[in-house]
């Protein structure tokens, strides 16, 4: 299944950051796309917020530290920044597979640079800026359904 908004403002992604938590049931794989700047960790700060993992503000981009960690009461979510990883080597080193687990989320920016990443994942999440503040967001679902909704 696939869907799609547009929002006009950071304010209104992180809404529906939030309201997209409201459906997502972990364990789960999602793979944020989108060029630098098109919103990503906007998203996952209303993400988090759903969760009740961290507030907005304490969401930040994990491009540097390439994980962080935000626990809430019902998952744990795993912000992932692939940009800066080249090799299957470095992404070994980074020890994802140890992050899975029945209470895990992982959102992954750039994993469509690693193939496993793209057959694996339940969720892919595509924003890109269609104006100034303007974004357009596609959710589409894995082909079982099995992610969205399925409590």
């Amino acid at each position: 299944m696939t869907r799609h908004t547009i929002t006009h403002s950071a304010e209104e992604t992180i809404a529906f950051g939030r309201a997209l938590a409201a459906e997502l049931t972990p364990p789960l794989l999602i793979l944020l796309r989108g060029d630098l700047g098109a919103g990503k960790t906007t998203l996952v700060k209303g993400i988090a917020e759903g969760f009740q993992a961290a507030s907005a503000d304490d969401v930040t981009s994990p491009t540097f530290t390439l994980v962080h960690e935000y626990r809430g009461p019902r998952a744990m979510l795993y912000h992932v920044d692939l940009y800066r990883v080249d090799t299957e080597r470095e992404l070994e080193t980074l020890g994802l597979d140890d992050l899975l687990g029945p209470t895990s989320i992982l959102l992954i920016e750039w994993g469509e640079k690693f193939a496993r990443f793209v057959r694996e994942r339940n969720v892919e999440i595509v924003l890109e800026r269609t104006g100034e503040s303007d974004r357009r967001i596609q959710v589409v679902e894995s082909e079982d359904g099995s992610a969205i909704g399925s409590r």
